[in-house]
């Protein structure tokens, strides 16, 4: 079977990490987006616009059995639109792990990290208010505006990051924060630096896991059956990437080209 998933950058192939972990025997088709990165200070539009066109081009290209929407700030801007304008397609969105950190935490206070899109899509609004009211919890929100450019540009350990850190989480050490939610695909590749900031013990959920397992379930709905066999990686992008980060995170696949998607689809 062939996947498709993209997302503005890097942060995807944590999802990636996931699904090769879980599932073998697919061809994977990985689009980094990094012309238009970063996708968390575009507008819903522009984002529903890439993601119209990235998935064009990955059936054109692939003739892919299912789509991975690696990245929340997508999911939230296009994943209604994408159902409708593919409803033969799989497609699995992402979104942040608030439910598990809301069962899990053990002070009631729950730390979420997302791009400033994401925070503010009615997705994640609405999500957060359901499980709230299931709950007695608090949640310390901090839109991370530039912290995945740091991400992409392997500046984490600089003086410039840590200051940014220091000021989007010391008000959650504060609070008593025991676990929190990585509501941007680019994160879990910060949590060491995010884990020394916080200066103490601390729960990290993102959506990987969950993800790898919805699509399992969904792909076995289709006739997939697990194989002995590896599954193939091959990564494009639409503009520079440095690829030895890239070798970092999946350490093998089978290309990385860059490429051009030309943009078909109208958002409407």
């Amino acid at each position: 079977m062939k996947i498709g998933l993209f997302d503005s950058g890097l942060g995807g192939l944590t999802v990636v990490q996931s699904i090769l972990q879980t599932l073998h025997g697919l061809d994977i088709y990985y689009i980094a987006d990094t012309l238009h990165a970063p996708y968390g200070e575009k507008t819903p539009q522009e984002i529903l616009q890439y993601s119209l066109d990235i998935t064009q081009y990955l059936i054109d290209t692939y003739d892919i059995d299912a789509l991975v929407v690696a990245c929340n700030t997508a999911t939230s801007a296009a994943i209604a639109q994408l159902r409708k304008h593919y409803p033969e397609l799989i497609v699995v969105g992402t979104e942040p792990a608030i439910k598990p950190a809301i069962e899990q935490t053990k002070s009631g206070a729950v730390g979420v990290l997302a791009t400033p899109a994401t925070l503010k899509g009615d997705k994640y609004q609405q999500l957060a208010d359901r499980l709230k009211s299931q709950k007695e919890v608090t949640l310390y929100e901090q839109a991370c505006a530039g912290l995945v450019e740091h991400i992409e540009g392997d500046t984490l350990q600089s003086q410039a990051c840590h200051i940014k850190l220091e000021a989007w989480l010391s008000p959650m050490r504060e609070a008593n924060v025991d676990t929190i939610v990585l509501g941007c695909t680019h994160y879990p590749l910060a949590k060491d630096v995010i884990a020394k900031v916080m200066q103490k013990e601390v729960t990290f959920l993102d959506a990987g896991e969950a993800i790898a397992r919805r699509l399992k379930d969904l792909l076995s709905q289709k006739g997939y059956v697990a194989s002995q066999k590896e599954s193939r990686l091959y990564i494009s992008t639409t503009g520079s990437i440095d690829e030895k980060a890239v070798q970092r995170i999946v350490p093998t696949y089978e290309s990385l080209t860059k490429i051009a998607i030309p943009s078909k689809i109208p958002n409407s």
